[in-house]
């Protein structure tokens, strides 16, 4: 790996809670001041002399429950790193030692073992982003928006993000227990689910009878630019002018996918995404490549949800505020923070979090998400009966113009029971 991945990552869910650090190479106790002379990139004026001394004493008098595990002075070191990560309190600024290292490496690629769904952080709860299609997760009912309580008994509240994905992932054909809170659900669910190899899918797109092209992209991976440009061939060449893109359960991928599909839409130089770096810094803006194929009488709907994250909400937000289509579905996750990955060793590597993503019109996607034009519910009973109310008003609007009604959410309360 390169010292700097060039690809900018905007993946939501499938990272690891550790952090970036230093390593250092002795021990003290008194409350000297340490020196940095010999660091390089070292901060100038930080007493470390409590971190020594914690060391020192931990050192001196900690007796294992068991003598059958091995922790090793480097282990103390990544667990120092960790805690340090945990400082920033940001659960995508993290440091990959080696397994979860290569666990990543598997992840960005699209092949790995697990159950295949995508995880964040909302409220601080760990929080099902999207389950990706067709994998164990998907067919075993786990929902965007589940709140995951439990991983096979243990709790998740105090859990960081690569304790929870080491405890979801496993061998092949074994099986994890999720204990889930679900919006509308009364008590926990209980879910197994089978593990197995996950190959990440891309895109489906077909010409349905009715005249609607409907392009259903899963994610922004390595693959995503060329699958689009196969479906949006075929599209203009069905001769139909309505389209609805689909990007419901689609968590993110790589920035550069984002613009270039983007730019199959938008005139050249357009802005698609600005990337903040904060208050001190120049941001970077970045624009359409003006592949544009769009025709004027084209009538484009994008259909979003909670499980919609990070490069799908820089692509939604971008066409609805140039005016090529309309949002509808559901509030979009709201993960809109830029990582970048880089070499620490050999083999483990550091992700941090270096900007956040701001809509053309300059809208923070991290605070609340994207709200759609037109919001429409998809409930868990639609999903068990094999309904898609959010699908129907989209081909109704694209074939009537017809709005679909405002959600309107029942506030009123329930009359006692005798």
């Amino acid at each position: 790996m390169n010292p700097l991945q060039k690809n900018t990552l905007v993946v939501t869910a499938l990272i690891f809670s550790f952090g970036m650090g230093f390593l250092f190479g002795g021990r003290s106790t008194d409350n000297t001041v340490l020196s940095f002379t010999n660091i390089e990139g070292a901060p100038t004026s930080v007493d470390l002399a409590s971190v020594w001394k914690a060391w020192s004493l931990l050192e001196e008098r900690f007796v294992p429950a068991t003598t059958t595990k091995t922790i090793t002075s480097q282990d103390h070191v990544w667990g120092i790193i960790e805690g340090l990560a945990r400082s920033y309190d940001d659960p995508y600024t993290v440091f990959l030692p080696p397994l979860q290292s290569q666990s990543f490496e598997e992840d960005i690629q699209g092949t790995f073992g697990g159950v295949g769904i995508e995880i964040g952080f909302r409220n601080d709860i760990l929080t099902v982003i999207a389950p990706l299609k067709g994998t164990p997760g998907d067919t075993a009912g786990i929902l965007s928006g589940d709140l995951i309580i439990e991983i096979d008994g243990q709790g998740t509240q105090a859990m960081t993000m690569d304790e929870a994905i080491n405890l979801i992932r496993g061998d092949v054909g074994t099986e994890v227990v999720l204990t889930i809170a679900r919006e509308g659900e009364q008590e926990f669910l209980t879910i197994p689910v089978i593990r197995d190899i996950i190959e990440v899918p891309t895109l489906d797109h077909e010409l349905r009878d009715d005249g609607v092209y409907v392009i259903s992209l899963y994610n922004f991976g390595g693959t995503a630019v060329d699958e689009m440009r196969k479906a949006l061939r075929a599209f203009v060449e069905s001769g139909t002018n309505k389209l609805i893109l689909d990007l419901r359960g689609n968590p993110g991928g790589y920035l550069e996918a984002a613009v270039e599909i983007a730019s199959w839409f938008l005139p050249i130089g357009e802005t698609v995404v600005i990337e903040d770096f904060g208050s001190d810094k120049e941001k970077m803006v970045h624009r359409s490549k003006g592949y544009d194929i769009i025709e004027d009488d084209w009538n484009i709907v994008i259909l979003v949800d909670g499980g919609s994250a990070s490069a799908s909400e820089i692509l939604a937000g971008a066409l609805r505020e140039h005016d090529i289509g309309v949002l509808m579905g559901k509030k979009t996750f709201g993960k809109g923070s830029v990582q970048e990955l880089v070499d620490v060793t050999e083999n483990t590597s550091l992700k941090i979090t270096i900007a956040r993503w701001l809509t053309p019109n300059g809208i923070s996607i991290s605070n609340n998400g994207l709200m759609p034009d037109y919001e429409v519910e998809l409930t868990a009973e639609d999903i068990e009966a094999e309904r898609d109310p959010q699908l129907d008003a989209a081909l109704e609007f694209l074939n009537t113009g017809a709005i679909p009604e405002p959600v309107v959410e029942d506030t009123s309360e329930e009359e006692p029971t005798e």
